[in-house]
């Protein structure tokens, strides 16, 4: 018999999510039925949208999230023992899939890559940076892309993919560590928007043409600030809204509507999960082939160890990670 080892929400986030949020559990799984698999946990990863994700589970339920795992055990011909696939099996050591729902990592995958850049760069999160800046913002060469939380695993690639296309790319992150990275990146312009005196001024001073683009993954304040620097017909890709999600307080009141009115903005929210198919695939194999050209860096903040997924998961809501925040089991 095999145990799984598996982190459930015990109660309910209010704030900030803390250690008493979760329990760890271990349960024992059925013998394989035929069509199915028995799945082990190689990387697991943790992201913003689970805060808000965990709000719908039931206390004592799983928490979600996607996994590269291998196949231990397959009475499944398709998927035969040793395959590597990505499952979205949640925060489980182990697990039993009928298949339906995996995805295998490419034949063709590189050595030289690591596996768990199927969670980041050329996974959900870049998918989630070219789609936005893509097919959302519509940005394209010599205009102007403004994006926060730059340093994270979606904005990182964002600016990268902007610069790949021939945009100026202005960064805001959260460390001078962090504002280093970006300008190591090649952004054109990245800051510290916990240190300037003056927010406002700073995005003036980045582009006083204003801003084609802004990816957001931060929302409230921040927002606020950006919006009346948009150009007329700017475009604005809602990714996330990190700064709120753990506030206990009213949110802020939005951008002027006259602003959006008479510059005449797009602002659209959007879901990675909206692209499928072919398309998926297309930029799927775009991104690895410009991260193993080197035109997009990739940067991991790697916690070891099962039991540290709480800890992972609060750090990256604090922003305590550099890049995509990765959980080696």
């Amino acid at each position: 018999m095999v145990h799984a080892k598996r982190w459930t929400l015990k109660k309910h986030f209010e704030g900030n999510p803390t250690s008493s949020n979760f329990e760890l559990k271990t349960v024992e799984l059925p013998p394989l039925k035929n069509g199915e698999v028995l799945l082990e946990a190689l990387f697991l990863t943790v992201d913003p949208y689970m805060r808000l994700a965990a709000n719908k589970l039931k206390e004592g339920d799983m928490m979600m999230g996607e996994q590269v795992a291998r196949v231990v055990e397959s009475k499944n011909s398709a998927l035969p023992t040793g395959t590597v696939v990505l499952a979205p099996s949640g925060w489980t050591t182990h697990s039993i899939s009928d298949g339906k729902q995996l995805e295998k990592v490419p034949a063709e995958w590189p050595d030289t890559l690591p596996l768990s850049l199927t969670l980041g760069a050329v996974g959900m999160p870049g998918l989630t940076a070219y789609f936005g800046l893509l097919e959302i913002c519509g940005a394209k060469g010599g205009q102007t892309v403004l994006v926060n939380a730059a340093a994270g695993a979606v904005g990182s690639v964002v600016g990268q993919i902007a610069k790949i296309k021939g945009c100026k790319v202005v960064g805001a992150a959260g460390s001078d560590d962090k504002v280093a990275y970006l300008k190591k990146l090649g952004f054109d312009v990245a800051f510290n928007y916990k240190t300037v005196k003056s927010l406002e001024e700073t995005l003036k001073k980045a582009s006083p043409d204003g801003y084609d683009c802004y990816f957001d993954n931060v929302g409230g304040e921040f927002s606020n600030v950006v919006i009346p620097q948009m150009k007329k017909f700017g475009r604005i890709a809602i990714c996330g809204a990190i700064s709120t999600y753990n506030s206990t307080r009213p949110l802020p009141p939005g951008p002027p509507p006259e602003v959006i009115i008479y510059q005449q903005l797009r602002m659209e929210g959007f879901i990675v999960s909206r692209w499928q198919g072919d398309v998926r695939q297309k930029a799927l194999k775009e991104l690895q082939k410009w991260v193993s050209e080197g035109k997009i860096q990739y940067q991991e903040f790697v916690t070891e160890g099962f039991e540290n997924m709480p800890a992972a998961f609060m750090g990256m809501l604090k922003g305590d990670n550099l890049g995509k925040t990765i959980v080696k089991v």
